[in-house]
């Protein structure tokens, strides 16, 4: 009888809570737009206005900061925007800085010209330094340019927490904003966003558990205005047009309530996992390298390589062997190909062609752990006995 599958990929999307599923459940067994204004019509917007609520208590805001988007790439896409509207008046931004880590959604720059985005360099670990982007803030501020600021929470194949507080301090004080890619970080870690002083974070429901084709938009207040980027009726407050995905908002709602609940007991219970494998990885492989592991990273992401492996060659060995895991980022349509995370953190190219990423959730076990170590040796011996035939 075939051994049952390991799922260690949550950073690419994570299992659907039961929660999210009884509540997608109940929401496809009622017909109804929520845009209409009979009994149908009122109990689909009772469901989308309790999702909101939901979303919102996760980030600690108001439910009117909550608009509701096909996903995060949408609300990244929609929040870039050199145009906003803040406490009533119109707002011009002239540049755009992002972090040499961003998810690809955010170096494609939103609705700024290509020539008006540019990237703030991360040191070795992948953080972003502040002296250095004191420096460039400074230099903008000098030559009278407004600037917009997008650096995300947590990375997603390393890990990485940025010092999101103090990056916010800085854009602050040179009369920027800041938006914050929070798609990692929401629902593995608190996040409270007048707390960690980014005006505008991105997220996705199914990264936390929820379905896939749901995510938000949510600005520090209902005062900032994003100018919308979908165009035609007037839903989600004029904010976002098209009709409502009731089913995957309210399993979004449900994933977020149930990510909140149990919020600091699973970073915990996740960190404990983590460190597991991470050691065990060690202890199999003395020659492997962890990525990042001398700054703060989310309890749930172990980024790994060893020289001479290649990731893609190891993903598929892990995956004929039951284990799902990543080479990076799942963002490039199942390609496997060099990681511009690491690129900007100048790894070297042995390390950056073998990274591996174990992402732990929810659903993710101590056996899960076992399971993939004892795959890892396997692995590990086997790829490195071609190795040395290829060097000899």
């Amino acid at each position: 009888m075939q051994a049952e599958r390991v799922y260690l990929d949550h950073n690419a999307t994570a299992p659907l809570r039961p929660a999210a599923r009884a509540a997608i459940e109940q929401a496809l067994a009622f017909p109804g737009n929520a845009s209409s204004v009979h009994q149908e019509g009122r109990r689909a917007r009772a469901i989308v206005e309790t999702a909101r609520e939901q979303v919102a208590a996760l980030f600690g805001v108001d439910a009117k900061a909550v608009t509701f988007t096909s996903g995060a790439t949408e609300a990244i896409a929609t929040s870039l925007s050199p145009n906003l509207e803040i406490d009533g008046a119109q707002v011009r931004f002239d540049v755009l800085l992002v972090s040499g880590v961003e998810h690809p959604a955010v170096l494609a720059g939103g609705r700024f010209a290509a020539d008006k985005i540019e990237k703030i360099p991360v040191d070795g670990e992948g953080v972003v330094d502040p002296a250095t982007l004191d420096r460039l803030l400074a230099q903008h501020h000098a030559a009278g340019r407004r600037p917009f600021v997008s650096v995300m929470a947590a990375n997603n194949e390393t890990g990485v927490l940025q010092p999101i507080a103090k990056i916010a301090e800085q854009v602050h004080a040179v009369g920027g904003i800041l938006h914050s890619d929070a798609v990692q970080a929401a629902g593995r870690l608190p996040f409270d966003l007048a707390a960690s002083g980014a005006d505008l974070i991105s997220v996705s429901s199914h990264k936390l558990g929820g379905p896939q084709g749901a995510g938000a938009l949510i600005a520090r207040n209902e005062d900032l205005r994003v100018p919308p980027l979908m165009r035609g009726g007037g839903q989600e407050r004029g904010r976002r047009a098209g009709t409502e995905n009731v089913a995957a908002i309210a399993g979004f709602g449900a994933a977020a309530e149930e990510a909140r609940k149990v919020l600091g007991s699973e970073a915990v219970r996740l960190a404990g996992l983590r460190d597991a494998a991470e050691k065990g990885v060690q202890a199999i492989s003395r020659e492997a390298v962890i990525l990042s592991a001398a700054v703060a990273r989310l309890p749930n992401t172990l980024c790994f390589a060893v020289p001479g492996i290649a990731a893609e060659t190891a993903v598929i060995a892990f995956d004929l062997e039951g284990v799902a895991l990543s080479a990076g980022a799942a963002c490039s349509s199942g390609k496997v190909g060099p990681s511009t995370a690491l690129a900007a953190m100048q790894a070297a190219p042995e390390i950056a062609k073998g990274a591996m990423r174990v992402s732990l959730g929810w659903s993710s076990r101590e056996e899960d752990i076992s399971r993939f170590l004892d795959v890892w040796k396997r692995v590990y011996l086997n790829l490195s006995q071609r190795r040395r035939e290829r060097a000899a």
